[in-house]
């Protein structure tokens, strides 16, 4: 099953949109605008930077963690009134749907990361999240001298 594109930037302009909605009345606190636009402005440069790994796993990574301070946000300061006005509603609403759609745009952005060559290798040794990195030979550092020449390369020696 192939995955459909979906275009960095329209996520990123669809969660500004709903937050921006979810933002209409003060019924969240100020973290929750600060947390999600601060996630969208890194959202931002992944856009601009379109070959940087970092930018499209920082996205990733806010989007993930944004998940959870949502969730936490909502659970305390959700208004409990009976009658609520419909911007109150509407408010509640977007911000609601903009959180049930994060894991959906966790899904495609972790997929763009996948296409910038981003790629986790998972060791059972120690859990260790990171690129494999075997096969590379560091430049700063050089061969340590073999203990025995290599006979076969041995020029043998002139005869006088």
């Amino acid at each position: 099953m192939e995955v459909p594109s979906v275009n960095l930037k329209a996520i990123v302009l669809v969660h500004w949109l709903l937050t921006t909605w979810g933002c209409l009345e003060v019924w969240l606190p100020t973290a929750y605008s600060w947390g999600n636009f601060t996630i969208l402005a890194v959202g931002v440069w992944a856009v601009a930077q379109r070959d940087s790994i970092d930018a499209i796993v920082m996205f990733l990574t806010g989007l993930l963690l944004t998940i959870f301070t949502d969730i936490i946000h909502f659970s305390l300061y959700y208004p409990r009134l009976k009658h609520l006005s419909d911007s109150d509603r509407f408010s509640a609403g977007m911000a609601i749907f903009s959180l049930l759609l994060k894991p959906l745009s966790c899904f495609f952005v972790y997929q763009m990361y996948r296409e910038r060559g981003g790629e986790y290798t998972f060791n059972l040794g120690f859990f260790r999240a990171g690129q494999d990195r075997s096969s590379y030979q560091s430049i700063d550092q050089q061969d340590p001298p073999l203990p025995y020449p290599d006979l076969d390369i041995k020029i043998a020696p002139h005869p006088y």
